[in-house]
């Protein structure tokens, strides 16, 4: 089976299978195989690894990995790029594909099932418009993994990194600086995709913390605290956090904050009572929630 990663070859699978790119999954297919040896170097895929592929189109990347990796579970939601994928990985015995979405798959059942309940390596090419749940659910669920390497909109990779004062500081840049190390390895032009997308992108490469960098109670709490915080970012932490539906509870029930509550804990922590939260760490966020 010869390479995909070419306009030509691409277009000749999408023509043969009469395939549409569907906007609703947010289709762009790599079309540059430098880009693909970059990621696959960057994610350090060795025959160790079982990696799990999200998205894997026509199977672009997939070819690769499967040289390179000891396992490869490729999860596609699109079931028209099923019968695609049977195609042109049939050459490879080292991967299973999957139609379903990475949401909503158990990917602790795959580390156990492929790996002997080993940390998997994640790779993808990520639709724009879901990248920030897919990120927060393999981190939130706490699901078996040592990295995720992935191409993600350029403005998303830069807001992966960014620390407090800066417009693209948000709940995404604590969540990823909590639970990895993210590092932009290379911005990658629109040229390099079928279709073009609109906008550039990124290959973040996010190494799991083996322990989060700061010390935090209760993640659940933390985290609803973070994302009030920015729901209303160009308000004060106090009236975003009082005006918040409801803040978990340690005891896992909502409760609604007051004024004073938030007053206090500002106090404690020598913080202005007209802080935002967008000028807040994430020590002082971890600090916070604690308090809280």
């Amino acid at each position: 089976m010869a390479y995909l990663a070419t306009p030509t070859a691409t277009s000749e699978i999408i023509r043969k299978y009469n395939f549409h790119f569907q906007k609703k999954f947010g289709q762009n297919f790599l079309i540059d195989a430098n880009i693909l040896e970059k990621i696959i170097r960057t994610a350090e895929i060795t025959k160790e690894d079982c990696v799990i592929e999200i998205g894997p189109g026509i199977g672009t990347m997939t070819q690769y990995l499967a040289e390179h990796a000891r396992e490869v579970v490729a999860v596609e939601i699109d079931r028209n790029l099923i019968p695609i994928l049977q195609d042109t990985l049939s050459e490879y015995n080292n991967v299973t594909i999957v139609n379903e979405d990475i949401l909503k798959i158990d990917i602790t059942g795959i580390a156990d099932e492929k790996n002997g309940g080993r940390p998997v390596k994640i790779v993808a090419n990520l639709p724009y418009y879901i990248t920030t749940p897919i990120i927060m659910g393999l981190f939130e669920s706490n699901v078996p993994l040592s990295s995720i390497t992935i191409m993600v909109q350029k403005e998303v990779a830069d807001r992966m990194q960014v620390g407090p004062g800066t417009k693209d500081y948000g709940a995404l840049s604590l969540a990823v600086q909590y639970y990895a190390k993210p590092e932009v390895i290379m911005n990658v032009p629109p040229a390099c995709f079928m279709p073009k997308p609109g906008v550039g992108s990124s290959v973040v490469r996010l190494t799991r913390f083996t322990k989060p960098p700061v010390n935090v109670v209760d993640e659940k709490k933390f985290f609803t605290i973070i994302r009030a915080a920015f729901n209303q970012r160009r308000k004060t932490l106090i009236n975003a956090l009082v005006n918040s539906s409801a803040i978990v509870g340690s005891d896992g029930k909502n409760k609604k904050v007051t004024r004073d509550e938030v007053s206090v804990i500002l106090e404690k922590m020598g913080l202005s009572q007209t802080i935002r939260g967008e000028a807040l760490t994430l020590e002082e966020f971890a600090k916070f929630s604690n308090l809280f």
